[in-house]
């Protein structure tokens, strides 16, 4: 989502080297070393296990690539409006409700559960502790931003880069490992008990967490210098480059700790470290990823805590007047931040890391999808829009994507239905309470 204020989005200054490390550092951040865990649980084997990477990293470039189009087409920035430009108000309303009360709350929920649990890992602290940490980054986290982004946002630059050292560093250690397990990605097979498509499907869906914050890039369509090729080629090089990173440190994962000591291991990166850098090094790679994930941790606080002062600001929410507020010092929207990350403590306190990434990504591709099926709308009614970029081999591109996020919906009700149904009843809460305000906005007028 862009958060540009009036005016000062628009000019064509993004080059094609920006775009591209905007998609890498959005993207990377903490499914690449714990998702491994609940993969190899779902699917028994290292084959389908990298299978699925690869599936979510096809979906999510046809995606990206779909909704590209309408990004580059439509002079107004972020997903919010492009849903209400193509079906109606109350859908980017419903958007923006999900992302405060699901997307956002559920990531910086899930990031800061599975810092904790490899703080305690790390320093030998009990494991009945790991919540509270987690709740301790999430209050300090919200301090910082409170006092001002700035700093904050200064942090984040540096992190980006920090946080490639242990994927690089496990990766090429991986490479020369001398005592590799044997981890074939052929044929496809999955373990005992366990259904082809139900692997397919679960993995798919874990996978995919991974891949959350593509959609960001699609929010620079009218700044980056050439549209036409280079927001095409910054995803589909960005995403590539990004699979192919996830499935070459999940085959390390795979070939430095038997599958059975992989399944639902949350300590798997950790363990792995140890394994290949012995025990000094090994802490070191851990304490790196920690730093990935505190800097995945601010960008969702950073973002997140705008789209309610963003609905506020158009008036969608009750008590508006407050909420679309931000400090005049720092310019941060304090009621924002307050709610979505008090709803985040909540969910720390009730779910695990695997329920709050199954249920964001159910959410989000719920409207990636709808937002993929815009585009082709969008050609029927708008045949004259200028699209200074198109989406290639329309509408194949778009089918894969539309295809995919039906396939992730529709098997996540049938395989997770009570998750389905939290994550749609939570979003359709906003129907209430978005007829409510239109109500009250036409008695004022």
């Amino acid at each position: 989502m862009n958060f540009f204020k009036d005016g000062e989005s628009g000019k064509r200054q993004i080059s094609f080297g920006q775009a591209l490390a905007t998609v890498v550092g959005s993207v990377i951040g903490a499914g690449v070393f714990f998702k491994i865990g609940t993969i190899t649980a779902q699917t028994g084997s290292s084959s389908t296990t990298i299978f699925v990477w690869i599936l979510a990293g096809v979906i999510s470039i046809a995606s990206g690539l779909t909704i590209s189009e309408i990004a580059a087409s439509l002079k107004i920035n972020g997903a919010i409006k492009y849903l209400d430009y193509t079906y109606g108000r109350v859908w980017g309303f419903l958007f923006g409700w999900a992302q405060m009360i699901v997307y956002f709350p559920a990531q910086i929920g899930a990031l800061s559960s599975i810092f904790g649990v490899q703080f305690v890992s790390l320093f030998g602290i009990e494991a009945k502790y790991a919540n509270l940490i987690a709740i301790s980054l999430v209050l300090f986290l919200l301090t910082i931003n409170l006092i001002g982004t700035k700093f904050s946002s200064k942090m984040q630059s540096i992190i980006t880069v920090l946080k490639v050292i242990p994927i690089v560093l496990i990766i090429i250690w991986g490479f020369f490992n001398q005592n590799k397990i044997p981890a074939p990605i052929f044929p496809l097979t999955v373990g005992d008990n366990i259904s082809f498509p139900n692997a397919i499907s679960q993995g798919l869906l874990s996978a995919l967490f991974a891949f959350e914050g593509w959609i960001v890039v699609t929010n620079l369509a009218n700044e980056v210098k050439n549209p036409e090729k280079d927001l095409s080629r910054a995803i589909i090089f960005g995403l590539s480059a990004i699979t192919l990173i996830y499935v070459l440190i999940n085959y390390t994962f795979l070939t430095v700790l038997p599958i059975h000591e992989l399944v639902n291991n949350n300590n798997a990166a950790f363990e792995a470290s140890m394994r290949l850098f012995g025990q000094f090094g090994g802490k070191l790679v851990t304490i790196g990823i920690l730093i990935s994930v505190y800097g995945a941790v601010n960008v969702f606080m950073l973002t997140g805590m705008r789209t309610p002062y963003i609905l506020a600001q158009d008036n969608l929410l009750p008590f508006s007047n407050k909420i679309g507020k931000a400090n005049i010092h720092t310019g941060v929207p304090v009621i924002g931040a307050l709610i979505v990350d008090a709803i985040a403590i909540i969910m720390i306190l009730l779910g695990n890391f695997t329920v709050l990434t199954d249920m964001l990504v159910f959410v989000m591709w719920t409207f990636n999808t709808i937002l993929s099926i815009a585009v082709i709308i969008l050609r029927k009614r708008k045949p004259e829009l200028r699209r200074p970029f198109k989406v290639p081999w329309y509408p194949l591109i778009p089918i894969v994507s539309i295809l995919g996020g039906i396939f992730i919906v529709v098997s996540t009700i049938i395989n997770q239905f009570v998750l389905s149904i939290i994550g749609i009843g939570l979003t359709l809460l906003g129907l209430p309470i978005y007829f409510y305000i239109q109500k009250q906005n036409k008695e004022e007028l």
